[in-house]
């Protein structure tokens, strides 16, 4: 029986449920870093704050009471918590340990889109987020890009409603996850082969029961060149050297 795709957050908790502490925390640009026993990540929110009422107080923080903010409202708090479930969750995984490493021979960010090419050719794809250099892309595959902040190449994230139930591929940031879009978007994607993608994947074997297909997530290659990039406002560069995407059929 398949499980809702709303327990994810149920689910994420469960699995974080542990007395290990915050070593370490930076929001930066583009991606969030969580030093831990392991490292976890994911994506920042996009706009600027000023005001974090808890900045300079994580470090020695109990994981198990940050994770809560997962449920938050508050990207913020959401996104710390996502950054610190996946430095429980990911660095021990299992599936991620037994996940296909894939070595591109284009660009390093979109190494999963390279990968699936020959199975999406031809077919209807649906790409949640506007990756940087996904137009490469779009002009081998009848691709489109649904955007909460979209420009012209793109179509606005409330077209999910009509063009997710007809896809053949549906590419899922996981990023939805900690914007509270993920439930609703499985849903819609159920006629689809289902990839969740991006370094905030959280490598969890339970995700099949949702109705993902394909865990696309990454392996922290070089610890050191991961945190200086994100310190330093790296997006696109975490992928040279820092990390390494992976992909798992579940």
């Amino acid at each position: 029986m398949r499980v809702r795709s709303q327990e994810i957050y149920n689910l994420l908790l469960k699995s974080s449920q542990t007395n290990v502490l915050i070593q370490e925390i930076i929001v930066g640009l583009t991606w969030t870093y969580c030093q831990a026993e392991g490292i976890g990540l994911c994506m920042s929110p996009g706009q600027a704050n000023r005001t974090l009422p808890w900045s300079g107080t994580l470090v020695n923080t109990a994981i198990a009471n940050i994770a809560p903010w997962l449920k938050s409202w508050d990207s913020y708090e959401a996104t710390v918590a996502m950054a610190a479930i996946n430095a429980v969750i990911n660095p021990s995984s299992p599936l991620l340990a037994s996940a296909q490493p894939i070595y591109p021979k284009g660009s390093a960010n979109l190494a999963v889109f390279e990968h699936f090419l020959p199975l999406i050719r031809g077919k209807k794809v649906v790409t949640i987020g506007r990756y940087p250099g996904l137009s490469e892309y779009e002009q081998e595959v009848d691709m489109t890009v649904l955007e909460r902040q979209p420009s012209n190449q793109d179509l606005p994230d409330t077209a999910c409603e009509y063009l997710l139930p007809e896809a053949d591929w549906v590419f899922l940031t996981a990023t939805s996850i900690v914007n509270k879009t993920f439930p609703r978007l499985v849903e819609l994607s159920q006629n689809a082969q289902l990839v969740l993608m991006g370094p905030t994947v959280p490598w969890l074997s339970d995700l099949a029961d949702m109705g993902i297909d394909y865990l696309a997530g990454v392996a922290v290659a070089n610890p050191e060149a991961l945190r200086q990039t994100i310190a330093e406002g790296g997006g696109t560069r975490i992928f040279d050297r820092g990390v390494r995407y992976h992909i798992l059929k579940l």
